[in-house]
């Protein structure tokens, strides 16, 4: 993890650590490491999510984008996987996309994607970093027919649905679906996009206002998206976050299908079809251990990375897989799309469900999923660096698996995009996990905070 950039692009409080000045010294660090002095003015796509800082910080990138002679696409309010599609279709240098995901309002965020629609590897921002944070090449400075343009494209929003439509190859007709869009990117594509594809869409947080961003809503507050469902016969539910990269379902009994039982679900129907590339799918470290089980009773390898969707699909490049995603519903469809897009993952697991006629509590039951203990610990920036060299932590966690060794296991890491350390223990026995997860939270926090 970089100095600026986490695991999922620079983040943090808007107009307070992820100022005006940072965003635009990104946006002109940006433009000098993606692009060539050949190209006197490279192309950038923006777009942005709903949160009030959004319209602030886009200015800023456009100002220092255009400063050193970039041309700027604003496309506007879209779903970040949408800024990933449209940076190839528009044969731009690069795309930026502006939001913080799942966290509340106050936060912003801003991830960088080269030309080809993939998420810049660790030596890039390592690049943009050192230009940045320590100066190592002074900003140029552009005068006259130098500085860059911007124009707006109002198309953008229905190039993006169209891909996703294309890519769906049984409609959803006779569907009856709940979309939660969190207040956020998917409030401007996801009742277009579900109709389109003939699904009848009950939409719900879909009116944002600036503040009410992930507000009790989404793929992170799914209460009231089950009640939802439940009492509204519907046939499934479907939850975004804030910039609809990621998906969570709830079955029509109100039942939440997370990231693990939805590749679970999607990888037995692709081996079936002949589809799965290399027999393989590819998840993190958190992933569920029924998910490993599940792949070993359908003879699916199964192929674990670091946390953060951008390490699943490194290694799905390197290796020619074509399915991989994360427990939170970081789903990626190589065959589709070159990031987690919520949309399209939620496109193809109704589109699944309607070809096959099945109920989706029956389709999630090839997976057991093993109980799971998730404890926060809310720590300082100097607290996550001391983290990696606490012996006193490290010998705790050691010992707490020695006693759950075939029995369980146990995962403390650090977040890459909010300020904590996340325990996390998963085994057979919940009252135990339960009480070695606090047990570890509490050694965490005395040593960190």
């Amino acid at each position: 993890m970089g100095r600026l950039f986490g695991t999922d692009g620079a983040r943090g409080v808007a107009n307070s650590e992820l100022t005006c000045i940072l965003a635009m010294n990104i946006g002109k660090a940006a433009a000098m490491v993606l692009t060539t002095d050949d190209d006197k003015h490279p192309l950038f796509l923006i777009g942005k999510d709903t949160r009030l800082s959004s319209d602030m910080l886009e200015g800023a990138l456009i100002a220092g984008l255009t400063s050193i002679g970039a041309n700027v696409m604003s496309i506007g309010v879209v779903p970040t996987p949408a800024v990933a599609y449209l940076v190839r279709k528009y044969k731009a240098s690069a795309g930026i996309m502006i939001s913080a995901s799942h966290n509340s309002y106050e936060f912003n965020g801003i991830k960088i994607f080269s030309s080809d629609g993939y998420k810049l590897p660790d030596e890039l921002e390592e690049e943009i970093e050192g230009i940045v944070l320590d100066n190592v090449i002074p900003y140029p400075t552009v005068v006259d027919n130098g500085i860059g343009r911007v124009e707006r494209n109002e198309k953008a929003v229905n190039d993006y649905i169209d891909h996703i439509v294309d890519s769906v190859s049984y409609r959803l007709d006779g569907l009856k679906v709940a979309l939660d869009c969190s207040n956020g990117s998917s409030s401007l594509t996801a009742e277009k996009l579900f109709s389109a594809l003939g699904a009848k869409c009950h939409m719900l947080y879909n009116n944002p206002d600036g503040l009410n961003i992930n507000r009790d809503c989404g793929s992170t507050h799914m209460e009231n998206l089950i009640e939802f469902v439940k009492n509204n016969d519907m046939d499934a539910g479907l939850a975004f976050d804030g910039d609809a990269d990621r998906c969570l379902a709830v079955d029509e009994n109100g039942n939440i299908i997370d990231g693990d039982f939805i590749m679970a679900i999607l990888a037995e129907d692709m081996k079936q079809r002949g589809k799965l590339k290399k027999n393989t799918v590819v998840g993190t470290v958190m992933t569920n251990m029924g998910f490993n089980k599940f792949c070993d009773e359908n003879d699916i390898k199964f192929v674990s990375t670091k946390v953060g969707d951008r390490y699943v699909l490194e290694d799905m490049l390197r290796e020619g897989y074509n399915l991989g995603g994360e427990q939170s519903g970081h789903i990626i469809f190589l065959d589709y799309g070159t990031t987690g897009d919520g949309q399209l993952t939620g496109a193809q697991l109704l589109s699944l469900l309607n070809r096959r006629k099945e109920k989706l509590s029956h389709l999630s039951k090839l997976m057991k999923k093993y109980p799971q203990v998730l404890v926060n610990v809310k720590v300082s920036a100097e607290g996550k660096l001391k983290y990696y060299t606490d012996h006193e932590i490290r010998d705790e966690i050691e010992n707490v698996k020695a006693l759950l060794e075939g029995r369980g296991r146990v995962l403390v890491r650090v977040s890459g995009t909010e300020p904590l350390v996340r325990v996390m223990l998963e085994g057979e026995d919940i009252d135990e996990i339960t009480a070695h997860a606090n047990y570890l939270a509490d050694i965490v926090k005395k040593r960190l905070s």
